[in-house]
């Protein structure tokens, strides 16, 4: 059996460009239809200058960071679940609703993880505890 060599997704550096306009394209679609996307990156970006203010070391401010991230990227999934559930079908069907419901779920531990990070660095940077 021959393997096909002609990759869709092309190969080295244009492979690099055509993911980089996929990137471009899922954020713009994100930012422009998910009204849950953009309310948590406008938090992320007001929440990124205060990890400079609270971090103590560098990677407690990873740690912040890297939970703001988290919450976009399980965003991204959950709406990505969502847009091709629809497309699939609108009609009402147990899976499309538990497939739906878990994404929501999986941004909702998200946010939880998110939450108890800087619920507590917060706590640390306000009463001095380390």
């Amino acid at each position: 059996m021959q393997v096909n060599s002609n990759k869709p997704n092309g190969q080295g550096i244009g492979r690099l460009f055509k993911a980089l306009r996929c990137t471009y394209l899922g954020l713009s679609a994100a930012i422009k239809e998910e009204a849950a996307f953009r309310q948590e990156l406008a938090l992320a970006l007001l929440l990124l200058p205060l990890s400079f203010i609270i971090a103590t070391d560098i990677m407690h401010w990873l740690a912040l960071v890297v939970v703001l991230l988290l919450v976009l990227i399980v965003e991204l999934i959950n709406s990505a679940i969502e847009a091709l559930t629809d497309r699939v079908s609108t009609d009402m069907h147990v899976l499309s609703g538990r497939a739906k419901d878990m994404g929501s779920a999986a941004v909702t531990l998200s946010l939880l993880i998110a939450a108890l990070v800087w619920g507590v660095s917060l706590y640390q940077y306000i009463t001095g505890v380390l």
